[in-house]
């Protein structure tokens, strides 16, 4: 009897114990607990220890970490005809786990659906130089536009990176020659300029030389002496002076040609028409 009634006591408080731990529930810092008694939402649970009614509550956990999901490689028409494929990861966390239960039936599957979907619509509106140079810009965009979607959905996208663009291979030889014609055409621009500069510099000294004769001469020397240091080599010396004459004495018998051809074309207009010629 006394058996019988100890059986009677500790069945019961067995059953109560199954029935406490059944409840018990913990929750980890990064989570929280969409709890919902007979089917309806009744609120929140945050980090630690938490009991549940038996049978009559339920609980989802929501995981509220940053989640990185690659978006699969997409076939992407741009703007200008180009076909491209390119594929991105998109950085996302739960703030709101209410949300992410009770608007969508699984928030993973949804927004890794919509960055597909949202990657193929920006892009399509961009031209390939856009795509490949202004690639911050369209991350901005398509991550604007991914967090306004998700946000009833209590989802932040905090980032989007567009990883990799393959292109047609016929597309990378045209950029390629593209490229190298630009590259020539900085080359030619940069040695033009450089040719301008000579020149401007070239006509500066002249004018600073021309004022100064005796610049001139030390110039000429220095001329003399860089020559003579790469080796042996035998100089023979003319005095500036000498060539100056000899300029001097080349202008005057121009001048003195220029006088004469003058004179006889002077003769001839006043000799007249030959005497055989019509009047």
């Amino acid at each position: 009897m006394q058996l019988t009634g100890l059986f009677g006591v500790l069945i019961p408080v067995a059953i109560l114990f199954l029935l406490f731990l059944s409840g018990v529930r913990i929750v980890n810092e990064y989570q929280n607990g969409v709890v919902f008694r007979l089917g309806r939402f009744v609120g929140l649970k945050r980090a630690g220890f938490r009991w549940l009614i038996p049978f009559v509550e339920r609980m989802v956990i929501i995981d509220l970490r940053t989640v990185a999901r690659d978006v699969p490689p997409q076939d992407v028409i741009t703007r200008d005809n180009v076909s491209v494929k390119v594929n991105a990861v998109v950085y996302f966390r739960v703030i709101h786990a209410d949300k992410a239960v009770l608007q969508v039936e699984d928030y993973l599957y949804a927004t890794s659906q919509l960055a597909q979907t949202t990657l193929r619509s920006i892009l399509g509106q961009v031209e390939l130089d856009q795509l490949l140079s202004e690639r911050e810009r369209i991350n901005h965009e398509i991550q604007q536009v991914l967090d306004a979607r998700t946000d009833p959905w209590g989802v932040k996208v905090s980032n989007v990176e567009v990883k990799h663009i393959d292109l047609p291979a016929e597309m990378q030889r045209a950029i390629a020659r593209q490229a190298e014609a630009e590259r020539e055409r900085r080359a030619k621009i940069i040695a033009a300029e450089g040719e301008h500069q000579a020149a401007e510099k070239l006509s500066m000294a002249a004018k600073v030389l021309g004022r100064y004769p005796a610049t001139l001469q030390l110039r000429y020397l220095q001329t003399l002496v860089e020559i003579t240091t790469g080796g042996n080599h035998t100089i023979l010396p003319i005095p500036l002076d000498l060539l100056r004459t000899l300029s001097g004495v080349k202008a005057r018998m121009e001048q003195a040609d220029d006088g004469y051809e003058d004179r006889r074309y002077t003769e001839d207009e006043e000799e007249g028409p030959p005497a055989g010629g019509l009047s």
